[in-house]
């Protein structure tokens, strides 16, 4: 008969996911964490750590950002070298602002009687590290480090574990933080690794649309930020491709795109595996969720005009990697989208390196606690 006393070898665990609403990635993967708990028979909860604050903080934040990557990304790329980006000398932390939503996680903690904390944001890696170093959270905490570019923000010295996607950036962990580290790779939901049975209708529509044209993904996020993606519609659009475009919730980059006749605009997606599976190439500019799951469904991504911060850091560490490309300007875009035919040896290797990124399950690096 299984045991169900939740600290017996195999017993029903308690996750506690500490997620964050800034775009769609982090919570994304904190969904699919629960899913992937909740299949292993354990209770899994998410909460999102802007809603922690106080005083209307997290809603101010949030919309902050928004605008700023949106409108004025010149302002992020100033917050993003001052507060996030490491470098010499002191930097501002992001605990004070963290601590104050202490209180309330650790209630949290002891009404669900988690188990274990999982911080997929990094601010909530700081509460998480802050509380953990000061007594204030009974249970470990293993960070979920999913940005390929490791920001100062994501690390504190308190939180007992830290779950990285590259051997390249649980380095970097290891260079600033004496805690355990491990390399899991990224996390997808299982229909981004198999086949995707939508795809046939996606490709059917581009036919429809564009006939013999190759379709090429342009992602700005689910914030629909981007620059300059009407120009780089047409650059593609000239060059014989099917420029797609995935506007995420921004009405207005939406209606704006679906005034340029060569361009096939898409609002929010729900069938992304069809959708991947169908294109061409995914054209990257933030190196987030999209970018992994192209990775993991086997779609070749270029990064090109790359949101400041941690946009263009994250961009360039991909590539660095060899699973991406960097396109710094329209026919470097292109001739990449050359190297690309289908069944060609560099395709063929970018797709395998790509795809070799996902080495194991982070639940098990965090049951384990």
């Amino acid at each position: 008969m299984p045991t169900t006393d939740p600290h017996a070898p195999g017993g029903r665990r308690r996750t506690l996911i500490v997620s964050a609403s800034m775009g769609a990635g982090h919570d994304t993967v904190a969904a699919e964490l629960a899913r992937r708990a909740a299949a292993r028979g354990h209770d899994a909860h998410v909460v999102d750590v802007l809603r922690l604050l106080p005083y209307g903080l997290g809603t101010g934040l949030r919309r902050g950002y928004q605008a700023s990557v949106r409108h004025l990304p010149w302002v992020y790329a100033g917050i993003y070298g001052a507060f996030l980006r490491g470098g010499p000398g002191r930097r501002p932390s992001g605990v004070p602002l963290a601590r104050l939503a202490g209180d309330r996680l650790a209630e949290l903690v002891d009404r669900l009687d988690a188990d274990v904390v999982v911080p997929v944001f990094h601010l909530a890696a700081q509460l998480t590290g802050h509380l953990r170093a000061r007594g204030g959270l009974r249970v470990p905490s293993a960070v979920f480090l999913l940005d390929f570019a490791v920001h100062r923000q994501w690390l504190h010295p308190g939180n007992d574990r830290y779950l990285c996607l590259t051997d390249a950036a649980a380095r970097e962990v290891r260079r600033f933080l004496a805690v355990p580290v491990v390399t899991t790779g990224p996390v997808v939901a299982p229909a981004f690794r198999a086949p995707a049975p939508g795809a046939a209708r996606w490709r059917e529509r581009f036919t429809a649309r564009a006939p013999g044209r190759p379709p090429v993904l342009l992602s700005a996020g689910a914030w629909g930020a981007a620059s300059r993606p009407a120009a780089t519609a047409r650059l593609l659009a000239a060059a014989g491709y099917l420029p797609v475009v995935l506007c995420g919730r921004n009405e207005r980059l939406l209606a704006g795109l679906s005034r340029e006749p060569a361009a096939l605009p898409l609002g929010w997606v729900d069938d992304m595996p069809g959708l991947l599976a169908a294109c061409h190439a995914l054209v990257d500019n933030a190196a987030g969720q999209t970018a992994v799951q192209a990775l993991a469904t086997g779609l070749p991504v270029i990064g090109h005009r790359p949101l400041p911060g941690h946009g263009t850091d994250g961009v360039h560490r991909m590539a660095a990697l060899g699973v991406s490309e960097l396109a710094p300007d329209g026919p470097a875009l292109l001739a990449a989208l050359g190297r690309l035919g289908e069944n060609t040896r560099e395709r063929d290797d970018r797709v395998a390196r790509g795809q070799a990124l996902f080495r194991r399950d982070p639940l098990d690096c965090v049951t384990d606690l």
